[in-house]
């Protein structure tokens, strides 16, 4: 028997093409059509429609290496041939060169500690060229990784300061996106703006349930039998932002405020490190304060 061949996905160059506009008749048929006719391996299809809005939604992935059109001439063959037809909003993604994201974190490791062994495992497609931390203690475990560590410590009196500092080391290793592992600080309007829909939160609460800090604490004064994690984009309006992914666990009476900790915290990084991948792979589009994730 002749050996068998597997083709590894994750290496594969793709284009990603996110799509919305006003549904209608014969979408799909006429983006299906333009990927058969310059030789498209379609990888990966999925589509939405929102009949309040009436709008209709799509992402669809397909091989490079086989594409009959060049990289650089996809976009407006596409937008000639199909997109303005159909008044399509659309942004044509590629999975090279890999984006660089930037963790931001303060003195919890969990999620750091997830996101890093997920790295160095190959599981997330990006790369790490900084780690920013208010606080000195989670130093050695990211260095250990390879990663520079930068130690940025914030006060009201320096908020500003620090944040221009941030900035800066932002432009400086080009990032794309921010992740925040549960960094214990408020980004400000100005911060944010520089990444809109590019900064991934996790809150430590099933949101819109205990928004703000101490949620662990309001849940099992409230009683409550299950707990949460939700992953969302940053917003200037607290824990407020379109959300992303989340998910729970079932907690007892019994449980205790540093019980509901521990078993809020296996969500927490298991979460956030799903709300990484489906933003890495284009798999997000948000929506006004909603977001569609194409599976």
């Amino acid at each position: 028997m002749g050996d068998l061949e597997f083709v590894n996905y994750n290496q594969m160059k793709k284009a990603i093409l996110i799509i919305q506009c006003p549904d209608q008749k014969g979408i799909v048929a006429e983006v299906s059509r333009f990927l058969y006719a310059y030789e498209g391996n379609i990888l990966e299809v999925d589509q939405h429609v929102d009949e309040e809005m009436g709008m209709f939604f799509m992402r669809a992935a397909w091989e490079l290496d086989s594409f009959s059109l060049e990289k650089d001439e996809i976009a407006a063959r596409f937008r000639e041939e199909v997109g303005e037809r159909f008044k399509m909003d659309f942004k044509l993604h590629f999975n090279f060169p890999k984006p660089r994201m930037a963790i931001f974190v303060s003195k919890l490791s969990h999620c750091l500690f997830d996101i890093l062994g997920r790295h160095h495992a190959g599981q997330l497609d990006v790369d790490i060229p900084v780690v920013v931390s208010n606080h000195q203690s989670l130093k050695e475990i990211v260095e250990a990784f390879g990663i520079p560590f930068h130690y940025i410590p914030i006060t009201a009196e320096t908020k500003a300061s620090a944040e221009a500092n941030q900035l800066e080391l932002m432009k400086a290793n080009q990032i794309d996106f921010v992740v925040l592992g549960r960094y214990m600080q408020l980004l400000s309007a100005e911060f944010i703006q520089h990444f809109p829909n590019r900064i991934i939160n996790i809150h430590h609460s099933f949101l819109p349930a205990f928004v703000g800090a101490r949620p662990y604490h309001a849940a099992y004064e409230r009683g409550v039998k299950i707990i949460g994690a939700t992953a969302h984009y940053v917003t200037e309006e607290l824990d407020a932002g379109p959300i992303i992914e989340q998910e729970v666990a079932r907690v007892r009476h019994h449980n205790t405020v540093s019980e509901l900790v521990q078993i809020g915290q296996d969500v927490e990084k298991v979460v956030l490190s799903k709300a990484i991948k489906y933003h890495v792979d284009r798999k997000v589009m948000p929506i006004k304060n909603k977001t569609v994730i194409f599976y």
